[in-house]
């Protein structure tokens, strides 16, 4: 009697002087810095505030309240972690253990030399910000998911599921690697595939900007082609379609496309070309006015990144030693 008495009134004090049941999970409040430490619970960064990590080690879940920002570099994180609206994740160097998700309106998520679970970035609703993902030489096990911005993977990163977006401004796989299949739905500004692989089947559809498989096409002035171990689709695009310099172990289809597919007679594919293509010398009118207007479409991209990083790290530094 005398051990529950005891027991009993442990709780009843914790619980009056934390306001937190025992028991329940404890959850660290992030704002400014922190080095190679290990923070063993869960971690948030508050709305509107800033967290700047370097060497850290986060034994549970991460939150990125709406407006914050979180930078980590060469970090780990053993659970997932959550960006709401307008927040913002620059992980470099880093190992995410779990998935990490955009919410609707989320500023973005920059991945660099890190590894990630599963990514997800949300449908943009009645959301101002549409956001984006970029990652560069970063393994995410697990598939990719976005219904929302700009979508952008480059520099050796590995997806060891799918990628499946839809509504995105536009998805570009630049130099990388999906080992499942790759769908591109109803991109505002089309998409790129340039270098790399996908071995799964991959659909283009409704693409409003258009098409480019390999280099020479009117979106991105990339160097070479790709590989595409299953069958291709390209249907009901507009903008423009390009394959060239490509290896299609499977049939490429090009149906329902306004102007028609130009597809070069430099591709190997495999099962042939079911659908209409543009006449060879339209192609070569094609490719000379596209190239003319050839744009970077990554620049502005890592613009925006880096404004909001660098913001971040100020803030940040500002606030001072966080409290971890």
């Amino acid at each position: 009697m005398r051990l529950i008495a005891a027991t009993v009134s442990a709780v009843l004090l914790t619980t009056a002087l934390t306001g937190v049941p025992a028991g329940a999970a404890l959850v660290t409040h992030c704002i400014g810095t922190g080095g190679a430490v290990t923070v063993p619970n869960d971690l948030l960064v508050p709305a509107g505030e800033s967290c700047d990590l370097t060497g850290t080690v986060i034994t549970g879940n991460v939150s990125v309240a709406a407006g914050a920002n979180l930078v980590i570099d060469g970090g780990r994180v053993d659970g997932e972690i959550r960006v709401a609206a307008d927040g913002y994740l620059d992980a470099s160097g880093s190992t995410v253990a779990g998935s990490v998700i955009l919410a609707a309106g989320g500023y973005g998520l920059y991945l660099r030399d890190a590894s990630t679970g599963p990514v997800t970035v949300r449908p943009k609703g009645s959301a101002t910000i549409d956001g984006f993902l970029f990652a560069e030489a970063t393994t995410i096990t697990g598939s990719v998911n976005a219904q929302a911005g700009e979508v952008r993977l480059d520099k050796g990163s590995e997806v060891s599921g799918g990628v499946s977006t839809t509504n995105t401004h536009y998805t570009d796989v630049h130099d990388s690697f999906v080992d499942g299949v790759l769908s591109v739905l109803n991109s505002s500004t089309g998409t790129v595939v340039c270098g790399g692989s996908v071995r799964g089947r991959s659909t283009f559809s409704g693409n409003l900007g258009g098409v480019q498989l390999g280099p020479n096409g009117g979106l991105d002035s990339c160097a070479s082609g790709g590989y595409f171990g299953r069958d291709v689709s390209i249907t009901s695009t507009t903008g423009g379609v390009t394959v060239d310099d490509t290896i299609i172990d499977g049939a490429l289809t090009v149906t329902g496309n306004s102007p028609a597919a130009r597809v070069a007679a430099n591709n190997r594919i495999r099962g042939g070309v079911v659908g209409e293509q543009a006449p060879a010398t339209a192609a070569s009118a094609q490719r000379r006015a596209a190239a003319a207007t050839t744009t970077d479409r990554a620049a502005a991209g890592d613009k925006r990144a880096e404004q909001r990083r660098t913001a971040a790290e100020t803030e940040a530094a500002a606030a001072g030693q966080a409290d971890l």
